[in-house]
């Protein structure tokens, strides 16, 4: 018989009808959609899976957002599965650290299409597509919060999993939330290495828990994260398109890997040089370039409202106008007054942040036989050596009030860099003005 063609959705984390966090303030219509943003990514899921026509669809937990998951999101979410269960596709699902098996459930019976993975032992699940044999996937759910055990190693157990060769036949593929290798943004939850999935003979890994999409190898065995379908909060791992991954296959073997994003809000952080301003421009300048930048960043949004966090950059005499003592916070919000267009779309400014830095060169000054002089060589010769570096940050520790100990203890060395960095430009700045 003739290798068919199908494709399959894979999707993680969709937190449904979860909290959003680092909000503490947003306009009344932006406020509705975060409400429903989370619902409304799985709708987008659903639609996608229906329009692509897809085999099956994989859920690599963290369906919700907690063990006491609220009935709007387990209703929205069996309406979901109704509908593709009328169109004869397949819902697996395996549960994570927030959602782990065993939660409260307003639903005592879900339709026939929907698999929920045991936490006992890995299972093997055989699908069937237009008739035919297309895969079997093997998940394995969380039976509490705190899992510290590589599960991997629970699917190697498995007879024909424990060669890690992968025979011919129908797709392998592995469902799991776990950690792989150093994520220092997510909690080490059933840690495994990627020489771990290696060795256990699937052609798939389908996981989840890391809310960022990527591809951690496409080599003879698959190992991809899609993300989580819709952002949480500003933070580095939530920022930027979400979504899930389409995956095309053709008997065993996976073509390609698609990435469609599913985000209603999206959350975006860039980078604005002010240097861009002439030497002559003001803050009212600077408010116009960064309406222009967010126009052209809804322009490319596809309709999705935008919660925006900027980092001023560069050298610049506006530095001197965005360090003055409020000045920053009641740009901020003058942005959020007038930032907001039906004819642009939704945008709510979330911060802006001022790493900008005064029109100076620091380097200029090495050559100077005087206090400046001496002061740039030993700011240079510090933050290049990791040894003066540890040393300064034991003397700000010592020095630090108690409450400001803790944050500094955890700062890294780059953080350290740019707060030498900071420094040094704000004592040669007022230096100057002085000799002025």
């Amino acid at each position: 018989m003739a290798s068919m063609r199908f494709s399959f959705i894979h999707a993680a984390d969709l937190h449904l009808d979860t909290p959003f966090e680092g909000i503490t303030r947003v306009s009344p219509q932006l406020a509705e959609l975060l409400r429903d943003a989370s619902l409304q990514a799985l709708d987008r899921v659903v639609e996608l899976a229906l329009e692509r026509q897809v085999a099956f669809v994989l859920l690599a937990g963290d369906l919700y957002d907690g063990e006491d998951r609220g009935v709007r999101a387990q209703l929205r979410f069996l309406r979901g599965v109704e509908r593709l269960s009328r169109e004869g596709i397949s819902v697996l699902l395996c549960h994570g650290n927030h959602d782990p098996l065993g939660g409260w459930s307003a639903v005592r019976r879900w339709p026939d299409n929907v698999k929920v993975f045991s936490c006992r032992e890995v299972e093997a699940i055989p699908i069937f597509w237009q008739g035919q044999k297309v895969a079997t996937v093997y998940g394995l759910s969380y039976d509490r919060q705190e899992v510290r055990e590589n599960l991997v190693r629970r699917f190697g157990a498995r007879p024909e999993l424990a060669s890690g060769t992968r025979e011919c036949g129908d797709l392998r593929i592995g469902l799991l939330h776990c950690t792989v290798g150093q994520q220092p943004d997510h909690a080490p939850y059933s840690p495994c290495s990627l020489e771990d999935l290696r060795r256990v003979g699937v052609d798939y890994w389908a996981l989840g828990h890391i809310h960022r999409h990527a591809v951690l190898s496409s080599q003879e065995q698959w190992v991809v994260y899609p993300g989580n379908t819709q952002g949480r909060s500003p933070k580095p791992s939530e920022t930027g398109a979400k979504g899930v991954v389409v995956v095309t296959c053709e008997g065993n073997r996976v073509l390609g890997v698609e990435h469609v994003p599913t985000d209603v809000v999206r959350f975006v952080t860039v980078s604005v040089d002010v240097g861009e301003l002439s030497g002559t421009s003001d803050l009212s300048d600077l408010r116009r370039l960064l309406v222009q930048r967010a126009e052209l960043l809804l322009s490319q949004s596809a309709g999705r409202a935008l919660i925006l966090r900027v980092h001023l950059t560069g050298r610049s005499h506006l530095y001197h106008l965005l360090t003055r003592p409020g000045a920053l916070g009641q740009l901020l919000q003058d942005l959020r007054e007038g930032g907001e267009s039906e004819e642009s779309g939704l945008l709510w400014w979330e911060s802006l942040v001022n790493n900008t830095r005064p029109p100076i060169d620091l380097c200029v000054y090495e050559e100077r036989a005087d206090f400046l002089g001496a002061f740039v060589l030993q700011w240079k010769k510090t933050r290049g050596d990791p040894g003066q570096l540890a040393a300064v940050k034991e003397q700000l520790l010592a020095a630090a009030p108690s409450q400001f100990l803790r944050r500094l203890g955890g700062v890294k060395e780059e953080r350290l860099v740019e707060l030498l960095d900071e420094a040094a430009y704000q004592v040669v700045d007022a230096l100057e003005a002085n000799e002025e």
